[in-house]
């Protein structure tokens, strides 16, 4: 559990971190809260040759409303996401994935924008982010540049982010009062074995439109495009209805399995997670 040797420069603003990405090339990994990179060093599935520490660069924390929307400094703790009053009355299923990642070290110490960056198949914000139709402002040689969260994510660890690119914010630019995240957590690592998020367009009490996305399934998180339609014209008081549309949501994806959770478990159990996403989300529209 020691990670191999590497070299170390801390970061003062991102220009700098930038070129020191060009400057050591694929030897080079940025460190944010840390919460997933040190533990892959420690195994060893990661050895880079050098840290760039990001954690002191100015501006990259907070949760602001500008022209643009809700913005979240990519260096903001899940735990300050999760206890933005902000974030809980614009986008409440963010708040909701926040406040369920990990436990209280790992939520004060990890930041918004390092478990993007990570894309882990079983992470909790990414299906909030694509439920809430999220944007990821990026920082590069070339300068800024925005990604819709349906292109950010591409598969497992892997992300529309270039080797020297930095995420610097990511931005809500709508609210969704009526949203909310739900998961079936592993019991030791809190992962979500399978985690939905939706976010609902409520007119007169009946939905005029959901969104609704999925992680912990397959190999990256993605939107139930094939149900969302069907959210459309149902009661909020009519649980009954919602969940027989979330019926087969994860239909066409090919599930993982482990020594926790089978495929077709996950499979079924998406079914039942997604139905409480949508009950949770109605319920907040009420």
């Amino acid at each position: 559990m020691i990670p191999a040797s590497f070299d170390y420069a801390a970061a003062d603003s991102v220009d700098q971190a930038i070129a020191l990405l060009r400057q050591h090339g694929d030897d080079a990994k940025l460190l944010a809260g840390g919460h997933s990179l040190i533990p892959m060093m420690k195994l060893r599935l990661a050895r880079p040759g050098m840290l760039i520490d990001i954690g002191r660069i100015a501006g990259l924390r907070g949760v602001a409303k500008t022209a643009r929307g809700l913005e979240i400094g990519a260096l903001t703790t899940h735990d300050d996401v999760a206890a933005s009053a902000g974030v809980a009355s614009y986008a409440p299923a963010l708040s909701d994935a926040a406040g369920a990642i990990g436990d209280v070290q790992v939520r004060h110490r990890g930041t918004i924008g390092g478990s993007c960056a990570h894309a882990d198949a079983a992470a909790d914000y990414p299906a909030a982010l694509l439920a809430l139709e999220a944007q990821f402002e990026i920082a590069g040689p070339a300068g800024k540049r925005t990604v819709s969260a349906s292109d950010f994510f591409v598969d497992m660890f892997t992300t529309a982010l270039a080797p020297d690119e930095i995420l610097t914010s990511v931005i809500l630019p709508k609210a969704s009062p009526a949203s909310a995240y739900v998961k079936l957590p592993h019991p030791a690592s809190h992962y979500p074995v399978v985690g939905a998020a939706c976010a609902l367009s409520v007119t007169g009490g009946t939905i005029a439109s959901g969104r609704l996305a999925l992680t912990g399934v397959g190999s990256k998180a993605f939107r139930a495009a094939h149900v969302e339609p069907a959210l459309g014209g149902i009661a909020v008081s009519d649980h009954k209805k919602m969940e027989s549309v979330c019926a087969s949501v994860a239909r066409g994806v090919e599930a993982r399995a482990d020594v926790y959770a089978s495929a077709e478990y996950r499979t079924a159990m998406a079914d039942v997670i997604a139905s409480r996403a949508v009950v949770a989300a109605a319920e907040r529209a009420r």
